[in-house]
């Protein structure tokens, strides 16, 4: 039977088509693979001053001590420079581990000024999967730890503060979904406000009463809430540094907090930024940006060398003591000048 002239035709077209389609899917580009944006660094100089001016008439000794900025897993330093006039040491505190400047000056006749230059590049901390951490038991965790579990001063661990952060970590069952409880009920409770006084200190009881204050009493709610739930939790302090970049001066510090999880290492959180900037309410839990520079850890501070007044509620601006008292009057300034990534110092 013979086909038809234009079935035949046809017949014809579908086979050529057949045969150019696998032709035509090769010519097709490949898929773009998924765009993954790399954590942002920040690279600058900072200036921190520190000046005892007029001094009580018949002064003798003053001893002076500032933060020497450290290196870590998140900003590498490298100190430039540091002008004063005396000699000075650069020791270690024992508990903590903090660096610390200090010089004696006998009978001073002019004030005191010290000026330490740093280089500075630090990371921006990008999160990762939180449920890696352990959801209980911690039999290999470090015993050096343990300090971050116990009381400060003005963050008792006492059946108050047990009960509250019982009652806000309810129905949670891993350390990081208890830290997330907490970290939303500081960020909930919590209103940032510095008129008045009374805060600023870091009181847990302030801020539970109150539930107001800036960084120092978010973070003291915190990371007494998360201690009393077992969570390891570490007071941080250092200069913020404004988004935009450029140089000028810093006015103050800024502190925030660190959690532990097993299987994971420490996770940073910062309420008080959260609480000020919702719409970065999430990022603030577990991630932190590049605006800022860690000078110390911890509170309740004895100094290298040892100071003869109490220990420091924290540690970022300068401290001095006359005669072995403390001296309330010195005065600080620090500044900041951003610098292309380029110039950053190795890591080490």
């Amino acid at each position: 039977m013979r086909t038809p002239r234009r079935l035949s035709a046809f017949l014809l077209f579908l086979a050529g088509t057949a045969a150019l389609a696998p032709l035509a899917a090769v010519d097709q580009p490949p898929a773009a693979p998924p765009q993954v944006v790399a954590p942002a660094v920040r690279t600058f100089d900072l200036t921190y001053r520190a000046v005892v001016p007029e001094l009580p008439a018949g002064a003798g000794k003053v001893d002076l001590w500032i933060p020497y900025p450290h290196s870590d897993e998140n900003q590498q330093v490298e100190v430039l420079g540091v002008d004063a006039p005396a000699h000075y040491d650069v020791s270690t505190e024992p508990r903590f581990g903090n660096q610390v400047l200090h010089l004696v000056v006998d009978h001073p006749k002019d004030p005191i000024a010290v000026e330490l230059r740093a280089h500075v590049v630090r990371h921006e901390v990008v999160r990762k999967d939180l449920s890696r951490g352990a959801a209980h038991g911690r039999p290999n965790r470090d015993p050096a730890l343990a300090k971050w579990l116990t009381a400060d001063r003005l963050v008792p661990l006492d059946e108050r503060i047990r009960s509250l952060s019982a009652e806000v970590t309810a129905g949670a069952t891993t350390d990081a979904a208890k830290a997330r409880k907490i970290y939303d009920y500081v960020v909930d409770t919590m209103s940032y406000d510095k008129s008045g006084t009374g805060w600023g200190n870091g009181d847990i009881y302030w801020a539970c009463d109150k539930k107001r204050g800036n960084c120092t009493d978010f973070h003291a709610l915190f990371t007494g809430l998360a201690r009393a739930a077992g969570i390891p939790a570490k007071f941080a302090i250092g200069l913020p540094l404004p988004p935009a970049h450029g140089e000028g001066q810093i006015p103050g510090y800024h502190c925030w907090a660190d959690f532990w999880l097993d299987g994971y290492g420490w996770v940073p959180v910062d309420a008080s930024e959260a609480r000020k900037h919702p719409e970065r309410r999430d990022y603030f839990f577990g991630d932190h940006d590049t605006d800022r520079v860690e000078l110390t850890e911890g509170r309740d501070l004895v100094l290298a060398p040892k100071q003869q007044g109490p220990p420091l509620n924290y540690f970022v601006y300068p401290y001095a003591e006359v005669d072995g008292k403390p001296f309330a009057g010195v005065q600080q300034t620090f500044s900041y000048r951003d610098l292309p990534a380029a110039t950053a110092p190795a890591a080490r």
